[in-house]
């Protein structure tokens, strides 16, 4: 997990297109800046964060279900809750599955939980569309081989 970054999923160890389900795994860094600020002497790690975590997890199912022709995108969040605390340096164990899909939208529902204990969940709608432009497709490929998104997945023109 690279905070600064915004890169919330280190690896897939599960992809079922199947049954629409994806489980990933993330670790939480020991230090981080937004520690520092949340909270001094005792860090936490934020909800949304959290959420983010859970969105792009989601988003990656979607792109799998998408033959990686469309990018998704977090279009609202309904039922977040927060159940437990997450601090640094915790392995998160991130799934999701696809509970609706159409009209260029999907809803997913996704959790992270630790050493099996629910941490927290919610309800995820995204909107789909084309890349907007070849160069974030590269890169989300580029993206996807580093998490360990099959490569057969890959759609190529």
């Amino acid at each position: 997990m690279q905070l600064e970054y915004f890169q919330m999923v280190d690896r897939i160890t599960d992809l079922d297109v199947g049954k629409r389900t994806i489980t990933v795994e993330s670790q939480v860094p020991e230090t981080s800046t937004v520690f520092e600020g949340h909270f001094p002497g005792y860090p936490l790690m934020p909800g949304v964060l959290l959420t983010e975590t859970m969105a792009q997890t989601s988003g990656w199912l979607l792109i799998a279900l998408l033959k990686f022709e469309r990018m998704p995108f977090l279009a609202s969040v309904k039922e977040a809750k927060m159940r437990d605390f997450v601090k640094p340096g915790e392995l998160l164990t991130i799934n999701a599955s696809l509970v609706h899909d159409g009209s260029g939208f999907a809803v997913t529902d996704a959790n992270v939980r630790i050493g099996g204990k629910l941490k927290c969940n919610a309800t995820l709608t995204f909107r789909h569309t084309p890349f907007p432009h070849p160069d974030l497709r590269v890169h989300m490929e580029a993206m996807a081989k580093r998490i360990g998104f099959p490569e057969q997945a890959i759609a190529h023109d």
